[in-house]
């Protein structure tokens, strides 16, 4: 298992990114995913993928030393299709990808590889610990103290860091966590990109430990959530999240962890859970949303084949169309309506409009 406590190297990540303007978000990285893996949800060998994004001209190692996840199979390295992968190749680069993606580098739990340095299997420790220990412990994400400077000063004032340089890694990281997004971290609410973190976390915790040959049952789920800093390196921490976590868990379990991700695995499982459903095959095989009945804030896109196993978990299956222009006053609103439509039909006469219950709520 990926130590925490191994000394800081910065590694690659003092060379040049070559990724444009902060302000195009994370953009490329986005690109070279896409392309990298060619549009499939499958793992892809890693040279493999360095030769189908060396034409693009841009440095191949920061994503795949950094970002992505690797693991090893009889003598050949690969990259694994995880989350991150899932929202690159599903959806067009957007400031949800971005956050995802600067959560990925802050986790930093990237598998192993023919050749690796110890330290290379968790290669930003140091960015990990800024994150929770300066912003999240220490600022309490106040995001206007973040800089170059600032970052500078972290790693200078701490005995783990043994490189020599600090500057080239400090104007580095603050131009990804600008282009990732960092100030819109501070969220104590629910939001899309954090729900996808939270299965990002998962697919990462879970095969790095498999690499060591340790199984992680779903009881340890959330210990391990808490082990690794996820509401740390995600925002403020509030009961909605507390409690989002407890669901999506349940979610992430029921589609099979990873495993989502391969239609005849989900299908199996479809079956082992729920076996008076027979033969479900989604019309349109486009992602769709699973929302929680307790709150609709908790919005996770999943693959088409595990809508069933989403019902299973607690949720409402929403459809792609939905999923992509889904608009959560509208979603509660026709929910209250649907559930007063059901008091009147059972003979109980509201006293309340959708409307009036949805004023309510709102405090107004």
């Amino acid at each position: 298992m990926a130590e925490e406590t191994e000394i800081w190297r910065p590694g690659s990540f003092t060379k040049n990114f070559s990724w444009g303007s902060p302000s195009a978000g994370l953009s490329e990285l986005h690109e070279l995913i896409e392309l990298g893996f060619d549009g499939k949800m499958e793992d892809v060998p890693r040279e493999v993928f360095r030769q189908r994004v060396r034409p693009l001209g841009r440095p191949e190692y920061i994503p795949i030393n950094f970002f992505l996840f690797n693991r090893q199979e009889r003598g050949t390295d690969y990259l694994v299709a995880d989350e991150l992968v899932f929202q690159a190749i599903n959806w067009r680069h957007s400031a949800r990808f971005d956050k995802l993606a600067l959560f990925a580098f802050n986790l930093s739990i990237v598998g192993k590889w023919k050749g690796q340095m110890k330290d290379q299997r968790r290669p930003a420790l140091w960015a990990n610990a800024y994150i929770r220990e300066r912003i999240s412990r220490t600022l309490n994400w106040e995001t206007r103290g973040i800089s170059a400077n600032d970052i500078e000063s972290f790693v200078l004032g701490d005995k783990r860091y043994v490189a020599e340089t600090t500057r080239k890694l400090s104007t580095n990281y603050n131009y990804l966590l600008q282009g990732g997004r960092i100030r819109e971290f501070s969220t104590s609410r629910i939001e899309r990109w954090w729900v996808d973190c939270l299965f990002l976390a998962l697919d990462r915790i879970i095969e790095d430990r498999k690499i060591d040959r340790i199984g992680t049952p779903p009881s340890e789920y959330g210990p391990l959530l808490r082990r690794f800093g996820f509401v740390e390196l995600t925002g403020k921490r509030s009961l909605e999240k507390d409690l989002a976590i407890k669901h999506l868990v349940s979610l992430y379990d029921a589609c099979g962890g990873r495993l989502r991700f391969s239609d005849d695995a989900a299908k199996e499982r479809t079956k082992a859970l729920l076996p008076d459903v027979q033969n479900f095959a989604a019309n349109d095989p486009r992602p769709r949303g699973a929302v929680h009945v307790t709150n609709p804030r908790i919005l996770k896109s999943i693959p088409a084949v595990c809508a069933m196993l989403a019902r299973y978990a607690g949720f409402d299956d929403i459809g792609p169309d939905d999923l992509d222009e889904f608009d959560l006053e509208d979603f509660v609103r026709r929910k209250t309506r649907a559930a007063l439509d059901k008091l009147e039909a059972a003979g109980v006469v509201p006293t309340m409009t959708a409307e009036e219950l949805m004023k309510l709520t709102r405090g107004e």
